[in-house]
């Protein structure tokens, strides 16, 4: 088996990918990924290598993926605008062998320390970059076929927060990818007669096996966008005739706060979806009260590659009965809410959601311990998010047992801010909860306690943080505080400072 064969059965003067403007049909696509293969086999990397795609939303990432796939290398998908520090830390961790640059990620890499990295062989650019192998002379080479590959060879590793400590890689193998596509196929029909808005970012597991590989399977057509941008967006929709729009809630929330769009803007959209955070329940109503868009939710995780639950397969009156369920579990996939004890709750109690079935991840990279947290003996995920089931089999999140931040969609540790928080000489403790925000669903905010006689203001901590973290990450507030409150154990008691 191999996941990157989803592309292959699909007419080849179809249209596949629309980016900055230009379409490529089926046909062109595979043409160049076949040419990266060969390209990729050329410099000597190979099966179960590891090659890091610091990409947007563009056809280079999408080459560059199913290239990778199809040979058997692991593909490693970051935040292109992350800082230097966050890059090397992550680059370091899954020994890169190799790295694809593009113009968005130019700033962060050229201040990558190289000599950190001795695994690191080669360096290709969608851009003019110093040293570095072009990307428009890769996709010249002579072609190599797809290989066949174990269903439990990995396919990617993808950094989160997981359930719990801060950011590790997570592994995903093709059959994990593989299955949860399958299960998706049973509720949420595509085709090639629909057009994908793909906004949300592909190195985010939402983006890359819900949005593009989904959609590819099933022989759509993917807009793909590198920057949110609601008027622009808008006119998207309109012009490209999008019938699919996966996003996560602050882009239905920026919709909502457009007062003056006509009534019909969303008359092509035949689906619309959303996860990755809480969906405020206000913004369902409005949007449907306005426009007669039915945005529907679902549940997932990263480590579950990445669908649980969805609301997809339902008619439309249940639909709008159920606003504010994250909806019912996908075919294939098993579900228990459990208590403290890990005993099933009763029906209607809270608990905690743990998840077995093939999509289910192969663990964390190199750590043992967190995987041996996160998974129990007979194969169950603890996710830490807590949820109830009502009488029809539909979830509604309640809370999380967990520490998580959720921005834009994006999981941020509270412990990886907080450490880089401490590297400041005038910081002495710091303490970061998430707080709700009206744009972004939350937001981070810092606690902080100076060393004695120390003093530093809010911008200058935020700046600290902004040269070593990711931008969603950092604070957009920080309290200077005398102390922070703790239980009998001395441990922060994060639930006094939100």
């Amino acid at each position: 088996m191999n996941l990157a064969g989803i592309l292959e059965s699909h007419p080849a003067t179809s249209t596949a990918i629309i980016s900055r403007g230009v379409a490529y049909s089926y046909g062109d696509v595979r043409a160049n990924i076949a040419a990266t293969r060969g390209a990729l086999d050329e410099l000597g990397i190979g099966k179960g290598d590891r090659l890091a795609l610091l990409c947007g939303n563009t056809v280079e990432f999408v080459v560059t993926y199913f290239a990778c796939l199809g040979r058997g290398i692991v593909c490693v998908p970051l935040n292109p605008t992350a800082p230097a520090p966050e890059l090397q830390r992550e680059l370091s961790v899954v020994g890169a062998r190799a790295v694809v640059v593009a113009p968005s990620a130019v700033g962060g890499w050229s201040n990558v320390d190289r000599t950190a990295l001795p695994n690191l062989t080669h360096v290709i650019a969608t851009t003019d970059l110093p040293g570095a192998l072009r990307f428009n002379d890769i996709i010249a080479h002579a072609p190599a076929p797809i290989v066949e590959v174990e269903p439990e060879h990995l396919a990617i590793m993808l950094f989160t927060s997981g359930t719990a400590g801060s950011p590790k890689a997570a592994m995903l193998s093709h059959a994990n990818l593989l299955s949860n596509l399958d299960q998706l196929a049973q509720v949420r029909k595509m085709d090639g007669t629909d057009i994908v808005y793909g906004v949300l970012p592909l190195f985010h597991i939402f983006g890359l096996n819900v949005v593009l590989a989904y959609s590819l399977m099933r022989g759509s057509a993917i807009v793909l966008i590198e920057r949110f941008d609601p008027m622009t967006a808008v006119e998207t929709i309109r012009d490209r005739k999008i019938t699919l729009i996966p996003g996560a809630p602050p882009l239905w929330m920026a919709f909502e706060q457009m007062p003056n769009l006509p009534k019909d803007t969303f008359a092509s959209v035949r689906t619309a979806l959303t996860g990755a955070a809480k969906m405020p329940e206000h913004t369902t109503r409005s949007l449907h009260e306005r426009f007669g868009l039915l945005v529907t939710e679902g549940y997932g995780l990263t480590e579950c590659s990445p669908v649980v639950t969805t609301t997809t397969d339902v008619d439309r009156d249940t639909a709008l009965a159920k606003i504010g369920s994250i909806g019912r579990v996908l075919p294939g996939v098993e579900v228990r809410v459990v208590d403290e004890k890990g005993d099933d709750v009763l029906r209607g109690d809270a608990g905690e959601i743990w998840v077995r079935g093939p999509n289910v991840f192969r663990g964390y990279f190199e750590d043992a311990q967190a995987t041996s947290r996160a998974l129990t003996a007979d194969g169950w995920l603890r996710t830490g998010d807590v949820a109830v089931i009502d009488d029809d089999g539909f979830f509604y999140l309640v809370d999380r047992a967990k520490d998580l931040i959720i921005v834009s969609g994006f999981n941020v540790y509270p412990a990886e801010v907080e450490e880089a928080i401490l590297e400041h000489p005038a910081v002495a403790q710091a303490a970061v909860v998430g707080v709700e925000h009206p744009h972004t669903g939350e937001t981070v905010r810092a606690n902080v306690v100076l060393r004695a006689g120390q003093s530093l203001d809010e911008d200058a901590l935020i700046d600290h943080c902004r040269a070593r973290l990711a931008r969603y990450k950092c604070p957009t507030k920080v309290l200077f505080v005398q102390q922070l409150p703790t239980g009998g154990t001395g441990k922060v008691l994060r639930r006094a400072l939100r």
